[in-house]
């Protein structure tokens, strides 16, 4: 099996983990991966994320150009945006995902800071999320506004509509946005009983430990 046909399969059995565990539904959601050749697979817009096939997937030439499978997903501006702005970005994944969703609805919610400092692992794993604005859908200012934050993002919340992350890879994209659904979760449960925080100095610990990424 050749690298890019192991990638295909990575891509839908991660996205049908996903969807079968509740994180995305419908036809909701797209994720996308760099090739060995610097082109790029993406998921083909209106799909769903437990139902792709690894056929099927869109594929771009390093230029950008799509060059085979299915037309892809309507939020292509939203991958770019991190491609072009991230050189350590080798995936992005993009979830309807409900707690984070329902989280970034609260008035109490930090834009520059979107997830309280909870545990340890969403920092390690995704710094700190910005929360942008209700676009709507297919917008291509989402793009715009990542481009904006010049690469000192790993991960951004869409207000109203789910987060978007990029990774090293795809498993790593995918672990780092479920630990940000998984902190929002937290969040929602403990929202209104005045929960302790991890201090300023346990944060420090972590960023220095862990050489978190901790974006302006």
């Amino acid at each position: 099996m050749t690298q890019e046909a192991r990638l295909r399969e990575q891509i839908c059995l991660l996205a049908k983990s996903m969807f079968d565990r509740g994180l995305t539904g419908g036809s909701t959601g797209n994720i996308s991966a760099r090739t060995d050749d610097g082109g790029l697979l993406v998921s083909p817009t209106g799909t769903s994320f437990g139902r792709l096939d690894p056929a099927r997937l869109s594929r771009f030439d390093a230029k950008g150009t799509l060059i085979g499978g299915d037309p892809p997903t309507k939020e292509m501006p939203l991958h770019t945006a991190f491609y072009d702005t991230r050189s350590t970005a080798g995936a992005v994944v993009h979830l309807h995902s409900c707690h984070s969703v329902a989280w970034s609805m609260m008035p109490e919610v930090d834009a520059d800071d979107f997830l309280p400092p909870l545990t340890p692992y969403g920092l390690m794993k995704l710094g700190r999320v910005k929360l942008l604005p209700f676009f709507l859908p297919g917008d291509p200012a989402m793009g715009e506004a990542v481009r904006g934050l010049a690469g000192k993002r790993s991960a951004v919340m869409l207000a109203h509509h789910g987060p978007v992350v990029a990774g090293k890879d795809i498993e790593a994209a995918c672990n780092a946005i479920e630990e940000l659904e998984e902190t929002a979760r937290l969040a929602m449960l403990t929202l209104g009983q005045s929960p302790r925080m991890l201090t300023p100095d346990q944060i420090s610990q972590v960023v220095t430990k862990f050489n978190v990424e901790w974006g302006a």
